[in-house]
């Protein structure tokens, strides 16, 4: 067996950490890129440094992707490393017990809000990092935030506001917080929930939050032995709860929903009906096990799957609360496995029509209104990370617009940037990439930016 076999998953192949920092310019294109995509596709995850194995994928250091586009070019392709007080070895539970918020992996998101780029993971602060990918230093919104910062922020596409929140190790657990359009923290409020669980992602609507508190919680134990200290439990329960946008509520209505975990929201809204609707994908307990234990997670006794379990590790599903009953209505919407779900995010919070999701396979796009799905697939040993969807200017319909998908290699080819056109899900470019791109989370489309390097 060779050293590589022997690795974990998630330190080989397409996973397989790079050595090293690279800038190059004046990249190959097949095809055409619309000259309307003026900006930067930045995305996170990732990457110990060499011969480091962080016990789990989740906790490496994060490196940041960037490839500028111009006027039909592709002028430069740069990884950079975010160096955070975690990469220059400072731990993140100091000797005293305290917590070191600025010393985070900061590896799993990049977003621009307020014309500042943040590098974000859950655990920590964010990082301010220039649109070059240089880091800046630990975000706090001058002094204000004093919890970590979820991921997976939701910016109105209306008010301008961003919404977030903090999870916690202690109590509170919780903690929900509310930016401006212009970049100033007004708002931050402790939410009441039992325990520790890893809350991830979460959703806004036009006039609510939608929290997920789930069955996979922290675990005491499991701390200080590398990785992520986190389990199933099945006696936490599984519910999701609505609490009103309203400055100052922190009243929250919770419905028992069947045990399930959610990793990423593809968007949520209100319906004519006056219920709460929330699209993300689900996991069951052995679809979890399965995706956790492959990446590093502890996982507990074998698992029974549930009556008419697909196969699948993750799908598409939804969830419609109706706060006038008290009741929930379930239902999966797709039986193809999936993840990373997108959306045109000028309707974050509003219905939306289509959403797309990942896979082994390739990219899928999933009509919530008339049902079904398409693939692009790809095949062989390619596979595409996160679609980000950036919507045409002068777009007449939800779909008219591109998806940026990084694609990694588990031969250990260099890696692509793939431009789709997003109602055909037809290649519209292809940047050839100098160099080999791990498999990471999640990233953004930065366009116009004013700062030139």
């Amino acid at each position: 067996m060779t050293q590589e076999t022997t690795l974990p998953l998630y330190l080989r192949g397409r996973f397989a950490p790079v050595p090293e920092e690279h800038s190059a310019r004046d990249l190959t294109v097949r095809g055409t890129l619309p000259p309307e995509l003026d900006g930067r596709y930045l995305r996170n995850g990732p990457n110990p440094l060499p011969g480091e194995d962080k016990g789990h994928w989740f906790t490496g250091p994060g490196m940041l992707h960037g490839i500028r586009l111009r006027d039909g070019h592709a002028e430069w392709y740069r990884n950079r490393w975010i160096r955070t007080r975690e990469l220059d070895g400072h731990p993140f539970v100091r000797e005293d017990g305290s917590v070191d918020l600025a010393a985070t992996p900061g590896n799993t998101h990049v977003i621009r809000h307020a014309d500042t780029v943040l590098a974000l993971c859950e655990v920590g602060l964010p990082y301010w990092v220039t649109p070059s990918l240089e880091t800046v230093g630990p975000y706090d919104f001058g002094g204000r935030l004093t919890t970590s910062m979820t991921a997976h922020p939701k910016e109105d596409p209306i008010t301008g506001e961003l919404h977030l929140f903090g999870a916690g190790f202690a109590p509170p657990y919780l903690t929900y917080h509310r930016v401006t359009a212009e970049g100033e923290l007004l708002d931050s409020r402790p939410i009441a929930v039992p325990g520790p669980t890893m809350m991830h992602d979460f959703a806004i609507t036009e006039h609510h939050i939608v929290w997920m508190d789930l069955p996979v919680v922290f675990d005491p134990d499991l701390a200080g032995r590398g990785g992520m200290p986190y389990r199933w439990d099945d006696g936490y329960g599984a519910r999701l709860g609505i609490m009103s946008r309203t400055p100052g509520s922190t009243d929250v209505r919770w419905f028992d929903i069947d045990p399930c975990y959610v990793f990423h929201v593809g968007n949520a809204h209100e319906d004519e009906q006056g219920r709460i609707v929330l699209d993300a994908v689900r996991y069951d307990h052995l679809g979890f096990d399965h995706a956790w234990g492959d990446i590093g997670g502890p996982i507990g006794p074998a698992v029974v799957p549930e009556p008419g379990h697909t196969g699948a590790t993750a799908v598409l599903y939804r969830w419609a609360l109706d706060p006038a009953t008290g009741r929930v209505a379930e239902s999966q919407l797709d039986d193809r496995d999936a993840e990373f779900p997108t959306h045109n995010e000028t309707l974050t919070g509003r219905a939306n029509r289509y959403l797309y999701t990942v896979s082994g396979d390739g990219i899928a796009k999933h009509d919530l209104t008339g049902g079904g799905s398409e693939l692009h697939a790809t095949p062989g040993a390619r596979y595409a990370g996160e679609a980000v969807f950036v919507p045409a200017a002068d777009g007449g319909s939800e779909d008219e617009g591109w998806l940026l998908s990084l694609v990694s290699n588990d031969d250990g080819e260099a890696g692509e940037l793939l431009v789709l056109d997003a109602r055909e899900l037809s290649v519209q470019a292809v940047v050839e990439l100098p160099y080999a791109v791990p498999a990471g989370f999640h990233g953004s489309w930065l366009p116009e930016l004013t700062e030139e390097a």
